[in-house]
């Protein structure tokens, strides 16, 4: 099993994600082959929070060019994070608003 800190890679700090934020929802770059169920117990560890529901989704790559030659990005994996009513916030996010 991997530790805590391979799962959960970095938080993605967008104005979209950054909006559910005041619902206590946190999106985060996560492992490819990580499930729900490691990426519940990761974040719990980390931050010391409840969480009460995962989302999970691959995001593919993008094609992107330069000049003639063209190629894709990397796809990865993403994960938006509901924390429970009776749960604190995660202070890294609370520090970027």
């Amino acid at each position: 099993m991997a530790m805590v800190q391979d799962i959960v890679i970095r938080p993605i700090i967008t104005e979209k994600s950054m909006a559910g934020n005041q619902m206590k929802k946190y999106t985060f770059e996560v492992k490819k082959d990580a499930t729900k169920i490691d990426v519940k117990r990761a974040v719990e560890e980390l931050f010391g929070v409840e969480v009460s529901k995962v989302h999970t989704m691959h995001v593919r790559g993008h094609l992107r060019r330069q000049g003639r030659t063209q190629g894709y990005t990397r796809s990865w994996k993403k994960a938006i994070v509901t924390l429970t009513d009776g749960s604190k916030s995660i202070e890294f996010f609370d520090s970027m608003v």
